[in-house]
This record gives structure tokens, sequence and C-alpha cells, in this order.
């Protein structure tokens, strides 16, 4: 009975620390990302992937999501959707040209046709000749727990260790018991 219980506490430890493995799939960091350029109504910006952001020479597929977003264009492409292909370096440019009624947030949203490596870049709408990009009391609330991964990791770890330790505890218990009687 014990050694049944020891390969299942094995078994669910180990599954703590593979499963996150498996979870941390590649995707184009976040400073690999820039975007250049007037994000205004009717302005075009430039979102450039750096070199190592895709497979070279990889096709790329990127999509423009937001409010009016049938109205701009991805390189003179009058659609929502583009596909380029990457340089020798992986890395691929993408001009942005919003809608003359452009307002709020818009995401180019990148995929590697071949690695399926997603990357992403948010353009955020100001308005024409406006100075700094100052406080709007219509934003949303920041939301969610920013905690680091090895932390929740490492309460989850926490948590199992303690259920192991009390089903250990109970069977020790049991069998003194039944020895006893």
């Amino acid at each position: 009975m014990i050694k049944k219980i020891t390969a299942i506490f094995a078994l669910v430890l180990a599954g703590l620390f593979i499963a996150p493995v498996a979870a941390n799939a590649f995707y184009a960091p976040d400073g690999s990302v820039t975007v250049s350029g007037t994000v205004t109504p009717g302005g075009t910006s430039t979102v450039a992937f750096t070199g190592g952001s895709f497979q070279p020479g990889e096709t790329v597929s990127f999509t423009l999501t937001g409010e009016s977003a049938s109205g701009a264009t991805l390189a003179a492409v009058e659609t929502k959707s583009l596909e380029k292909t990457a340089s020798g370096t992986g890395a691929v440019n993408l001009n942005v040209t919003l809608p003359s009624n452009a307002s709020g947030t818009y995401t180019v949203a990148a995929v590697g046709l071949t690695s399926g490596t997603p990357g992403s870049a948010t353009l955020t709408v100001t308005a024409a000749g406006a100075g700094g990009s100052g406080d709007n009391d219509n934003d949303l609330a920041d939301t969610g727990f920013g905690a680091p991964a090895f932390v929740v990791w490492g309460a989850a770890g926490a948590v199992a260790l303690g259920a192991a330790l009390i089903a250990v505890l109970v069977m020790v218990r049991r069998q003194r018991a039944s020895l006893a009687a």
C-alpha cells in the first residue's frame, strides 16, 4: 500500500514540474516587436518584428483587429489580413494605415505559418495633434494577478505536498489502529 501511494505521489510531483514545460511554447518576445510612426486616425505606423522572431524566409500571416479595422490598410492591401515573407534573419515589417475614423486600440497579430510562432503588437490611437497620452477616465481597470510563474507553481507544489503529507499521516494512523486491534 505504501508503495502505491509513494508511486502516486511521485507521479503527481513529476506532473507539477512537467506540465509547465509543455505550456512554455515559443512566442516572439515582447522586446522583439517595435511600433514606430503616427498612431493617429489616418496615420501610418510600422510594426517591426526583429530578427529571430520567425524562421528565416517563413511566411507570416498578419491580422488587424479593432474598431473600423475593415477601413484600415495593411501595406496598401484593402483587407484585414495579409501574408508577408520574413527576411533571412526572421525579421518582418508591416506598414499599418489606420482609417480616418480610427479610435481605441488595434491589435496586430502575427503567426508564422511554418513554425506556428505567434507575436502581437498593440496600437493605441491618439487624437491627431494630441500631446501626451494623459489619463483617460474611461479606461478599464487593471485586473489580474501579476505574480511570477515560479510563485504560482511553488504555491501549487506546496499544496500538493501538504495533501500528500495528510494522506500519508491518515494511512499511518489507520495502519496503527489496525495493528492495535
